[in-house]
């Protein structure tokens, strides 16, 4: 049993803005280096503004589990995002390690918001151009 080992509280006040971001969506860091927590997972917020869209983007070698604290999300994937799900309040996500994909917001009037948990302690995210998937490259 370790008795040098603590607890973290970490207020939304706290939380860290200058994690790595993806345009069209908004990190936020609660559980990371940066706000000197040791763990071996990062954790944080996630979200997307009524009507907007991320661009296309992956978390390299990092899988993703999210859970979908409120709104609707649709989820695309795939070489050209070609595949579509959508998650709601209450659902949780698991996105496998450099998968190419996408969050919009189909809400024009509320933002999506989700907890979110890397599997490694610094999040990695690769953004693509925005031609990446052609079809797809228009922001709301």
């Amino acid at each position: 049993m370790s008795t040098s080992a603590t607890i973290s509280i970490v207020s939304p006040a706290q939380f860290d803005q200058g994690t790595a971001q993806t345009p069209g969506c908004e990190r936020r860091a609660a559980i990371a280096p940066e706000l000197n927590i040791a763990s071996a997972i990062w954790g944080g917020l996630f979200e997307v503004g009524p009507g907007s869209q991320t661009g296309v983007h992956h978390h390299g070698e990092q899988e993703t589990i999210a859970y979908v604290l409120s709104g609707i999300c649709e989820i695309r994937w795939g070489e050209r995002g070609e595949t579509v799900a959508k998650a709601r309040t209450g659902d949780f996500i698991h996105v496998p390690a450099f998968l190419l994909h996408m969050e919009i917001n189909p809400s024009k009037q509320e933002p999506f918001r989700w907890v979110v948990v890397r599997s490694t302690a610094t999040p990695v995210v690769i953004n693509l151009p925005d031609d990446a998937w052609p079809t797809l490259a228009v922001r709301s």
